[in-house]
């Protein structure tokens, strides 16, 4: 009976230490250990025991699985692992240039490059042609989108 307990536990152990070593190795092992006990079970001390110990496995291992799931990635532990920093932000977002007036460097089809406050800015109109030279003004900056229309329309 010495065995099979602590098969379960090393397994269990090594099924919680798979959640701070990376690789599966231990996640695997952790299985096999349980496994090993459901089965030493069985062989030693017949199917009523075992059926006894597989559903008590089985059982914990649905409960530890729905637990970690709930608290692991808010605890103190799962911040080490993961980034809390948001995907795809660039911090490229230019809000002062709204309202700003400017010049266009190169013609507007319907994208093109003008300087704002002497900063060569990437630009896109509402739509129409502007020609190099014309005098604009930002009428819209969304994300890194900064639209412009020309200042005599």
């Amino acid at each position: 009976m010495g065995l099979v307990v602590t098969l379960l536990l090393v397994g269990v152990a090594l099924l919680l230490l798979e959640t701070i070593v990376p690789g599966m190795i231990l996640g695997i092992a952790g299985f096999g250990c349980v496994a090993a006990g459901v089965a030493l079970t069985y062989i030693r001390f017949g199917s009523s025991a075992g059926n006894w110990v597989l559903l008590a496995a089985s059982t914990l291992l649905v409960i530890g699985v729905a637990l970690w799931i709930k608290w692991f990635p808010d605890s103190a532990v799962a911040r080490v692992f993961v980034s809390q920093k948001r995907i795809g932000d660039l911090g490229v977002e230019q809000p002062s240039l709204l309202n700003q007036v400017g010049d266009t460097c190169t013609a507007l089809r319907p994208s093109g490059t003008a300087v704002i406050n002497g900063q060569r800015v990437d630009v896109v109109t509402e739509g129409s042609f502007v020609e190099k030279g014309v005098r604009i003004e930002v009428v819209a900056v969304e994300g890194m989108r900064v639209v412009v229309r020309p200042l005599n329309a």
